[in-house]
């Protein structure tokens, strides 16, 4: 399938010139690059402009509620493994009410791809400062300078245990497209930061902004399977004038799923599998 085919008939009402385009974009080409079968693939999302993205796949989407997507992604992927299953997530709904989650998640290393659509301010409230957001940052939406410091992602991912880090940008199509397929293929739960501009509320981080900064990490040498924790923090902390985009850590280890076995028999789980397969012969 071409990645045209992965869009639904419903268009998006996002604002011109938002990273979400972008973001969509890159969700196609990495289905159609890994020969997903629509019927196959789960995305699953919570509350925000990012969560909007289930409604313009073809594919089965949840909208859940906010911070929620995650849990709800888990029980999809633990109840039906064969299915790919892609959570959806803003910075404000993964790094503030569901960052709990994010972090539990990193514990259990179920075999999904979380996408963080990171464009440091709740676009769909108005421009207030999400978790992301730099201290000190005054972005058009704020009032006055942002009283707190940032969640850093990428940092919080790798406390947390996930075993696939990587960060790209919404407007990099192909670059953006690669990591996530690469994600998607990786056995166990894998994190994509996905920088974007917000070009209603955040005047400081546009489009142009980015484009000027982000560079391949990749093209540096760096090896993300070297298990080098010192050279990790440093690239994931890198900020400002340079940005790497890429994959800054993988690792493989036993995923939930794989630590869990399948259900026994006289399990809910079990004979809600034999239900479904009964449905599915008759």
């Amino acid at each position: 399938m071409k990645p045209k085919a992965y869009r639904s008939e419903l268009s998006p009402d996002w604002c011109p010139g938002c990273g979400n385009f972008g973001i969509v974009a890159a969700l196609t080409r990495a289905f159609a690059e890994l020969g997903l079968s629509p019927e196959r693939a789960v995305l699953v999302s919570g509350i925000g402009c990012s969560a909007k993205t289930v409604h313009y796949l073809r594919s089965y989407g949840l909208h859940t509620l906010h911070g929620r997507g995650l849990p709800v992604a888990q029980g999809i992927k633990l109840a039906r493994p064969e299915l790919t299953v892609v959570a959806l997530a803003g910075d404000g709904d993964g790094m503030g009410i569901g960052a709990g989650h994010f972090v539990g998640a990193g514990r259990r290393n179920v075999d999904l791809t979380y996408l963080l659509f990171n464009n440091q301010v709740y676009g769909m409230t108005k421009g207030q400062a999400a978790p992301t957001l730099d201290f000190g940052a005054r972005p058009k939406g704020l009032a006055r300078p942002n009283p707190q410091g940032p969640v850093h992602p990428l940092w919080l991912a790798f406390a947390s245990g996930y075993t696939f880090i990587a960060r790209g940008f919404a407007f990099d199509l192909a670059g953006l497209a690669g990591l996530i397929a690469e994600a998607i293929r990786h056995p166990g739960l894998a994190f994509v930061d996905v920088l974007q501009p917000c070009p209603t509320y955040n005047d400081l981080h546009t489009r142009e902004w980015f484009a000027e900064r982000v560079y391949d990490l990749g093209a540096t040498g760096y090896d993300p399977a070297a298990g080098d924790v010192a050279a990790f923090a440093e690239k994931a902390g890198e900020w400002g004038e340079r940005i790497p985009v890429g994959v800054f850590w993988r690792r493989r280890r036993p995923t939930f799923g794989e630590v869990l076995g399948a259900p026994a028999e006289g399990d809910p789980l079990a004979r809600a599998e034999g239900l479904l397969a009964a449905h599915h012969l008759g």
